[in-house]
């Protein structure tokens, strides 16, 4: 009787643990990989990564080594604001727009050097919803203009502070 007992409770203990990495892995998960979307810029048609969560937005292209002509990342906002953005552990250079709550562009920066890391922030004018992060060059060869609208499905809900 205190063999089985023995076995039971290693056999709870067990399953306990088992169920707590399904539950870690799950969250990280979650966290880490974002939903993609089209996004339809300027001229150009992208396949984008949304960071909807903090730990996303602040990781953002940090410790990319290389971008596709088509590739962007939408970090999403879930209200508006002059969102700062800077290089850190970034490895190529890039452009940098900021959309309005109407995904409408307000704000353009144009080859953000990797070798400014955390020395320089850039910040846009007025507030933003939506930072888009793209290979350097983008915005010149797609035709990517202020007051442009940007064309993209997200669900605000799923966008965390």
């Amino acid at each position: 009787m205190i063999i089985l007992s023995k076995n039971v409770n290693a056999n709870f203990i067990v399953g306990l643990f088992v169920v707590v990495v399904v539950a870690s892995a799950a969250l990280f998960m979650m966290t880490t990989f974002q939903s993609k979307v089209t996004l339809y810029l300027g001229d150009g048609v992208f396949d984008a990564t949304i960071a909807n969560t903090q730990p996303a937005r602040e990781k953002g292209l940090g410790g990319v080594s290389d971008l596709k002509p088509n590739q962007a990342l939408i970090l999403a906002f879930a209200s508006d604001d002059k969102w700062p953005i800077w290089m850190k552990d970034m490895k190529v250079p890039i452009d940098i727009i900021w959309l309005d709550k109407d995904k409408k562009v307000i704000y353009i920066v144009k080859n953000a050097s990797p070798d400014t890391s955390t020395d320089v922030i850039y910040t846009p004018k007025t507030d933003a919803r939506y930072v888009v992060e793209v290979p350097s060059g983008t915005v010149e060869s797609k035709t990517i203009r202020t007051g442009r609208a940007a064309v993209f499905d997200i669900v605000e809900g799923d966008i965390k502070e």
